[in-house]
C-alpha cells in the first residue's frame, strides 16, 4: 500500500497536507498522533471513501481506479464504532464480509459459508453464531466486527481505533489475535491508535501524524520518545524501554 501527496480537504479545510506512506506487504504499521492530527481520515482516503488527491495505490493499483467491489476484495476496514443492525445474527453479519463475492441478486454460495464458519471458528465465535449482535459483550462485538472484515478475504487490513472500547484484557485479546492471523495469513496491517504503549508493543514500525502531515516514521523506540510526545501531544512522560516497546508513563503535573 503506498500513498504519495495524499491531499484531503473537508468542510472547507485541509485535513491531510500531502501524505507519503508506505506500507510493504505483511509489515503492520501504527498510525499515531494528537486528536485532530487526521489519522481516520488516512484510512478513509485510503480505501476511497473520502474525495483526495495525489496517489493512493493498493498493491500497485490505483484505488480511484477500482470498482468498489473489487477494492472490498483487496482492502478490509474496521471502523471506530460500526453500525449494528438490531436483530442481525453475529452469522448473518459476518456473511456481510462476502458480499464482494456474490453477484448480484444471488445468494451466497456453499464456498462462502465454509469460509464464514471458518472465520467463526478461528475468532472463537461458532457457539455465538446465533446470538444476535447487541446481546454480546464488548470483546465479542470486537471479535464479530474483526471476523467480518476477514471474512473479505482482503490483504491490507485496516483498523481505526480497534480498541479504544475494550478493557486491557480484551484490547490483548484482539491485538494477539490480529498479530497471529497477520502472521498465518500474510496480512498486510494498518491501524491508528491512541495508546502509545499497545502501538508500540505490536506494530513493526509507528507513523507520527500531526496536523495533517507525517513528522515522524521509524521504529517504535525511534518514534515514541519523550520529546516527540511533549512536542506533537504537549504532554509530560517518561518512556521506559522494555523488551515488548517503548512504555509511555504519564508524569503527573506538580
Amino acid at each position: 500500500m503506498t500513498t504519495r501527496g495524499l491531499r484531503v480537504e473537508l468542510g472547507g479545510g485541509v485535513i491531510l497536507h500531502g501524505v507519503d506512506l508506505t506500507v510493504e506487504a505483511g509489515e503492520w504499521v501504527a498510525i499515531i498522533g494528537p486528536n485532530g492530527a487526521g489519522k481516520s481520515t488516512l484510512l478513509n482516503a485510503v480505501t476511497g471513501l473520502v474525495p483526495a488527491t495525489g496517489v493512493a495505490s493498493l498493491f500497485g493499483r490505483d484505488v480511484r481506479r477500482m470498482r468498489h467491489r473489487e477494492r472490498a476484495r483487496v482492502v478490509a476496514m474496521v471502523v471506530q464504532s460500526p453500525v449494528v443492525p438490531p436483530g442481525v445474527t453475529v452469522l448473518d453479519y459476518v456473511l456481510l464480509g462476502r458480499t464482494p463475492y456474490i453477484p448480484r441478486f444471488g445468494r451466497e454460495s456453499a464456498a462462502d459459508l465454509d469460509v464464514v464458519r471458518e472465520v467463526l471458528v478461528r475468532l472463537e465465535l461458532r457457539d455465538f453464531a446465533d446470538r444476535v449482535l447487541p446481546t454480546l459483550s464488548g470483546g465479542e462485538l470486537q471479535r464479530v466486527f474483526l471476523a467480518r472484515a476477514l471474512a473479505q478475504e482482503a490483504r491490507l487490513l485496516l483498523l481505526d481505533e480497534p480498541t479504544s472500547a475494550l478493557d486491557i484484557g480484551h484490547q490483548q485479546e484482539v491485538l494477539d489475535l490480529v498479530d497471529t492471523l497477520r502472521r498465518d495469513r500474510g496480512l498486510t496491517v494498518l491501524t491508528t491508535m491512541h495508546d502509545l504503549s499497545i502501538a508500540g508493543a505490536y506494530a513493526d514500525r509507528v507513523v507520527l501524524l500531526a496536523g495533517g502531515r507525517v513528522v515522524a516514521s521509524g521504529t517504535p523506540p525511534e518514534v515514541i520518545t519523550e520529546s516527540m510526545i511533549a512536542t506533537h501531544y504537549q504532554a509530560r512522560v517518561r518512556v521506559v524501554d522494555t523488551e515488548d516497546g517503548p512504555l509511555v508513563v504519564p508524569i503527573r503535573t506538580p
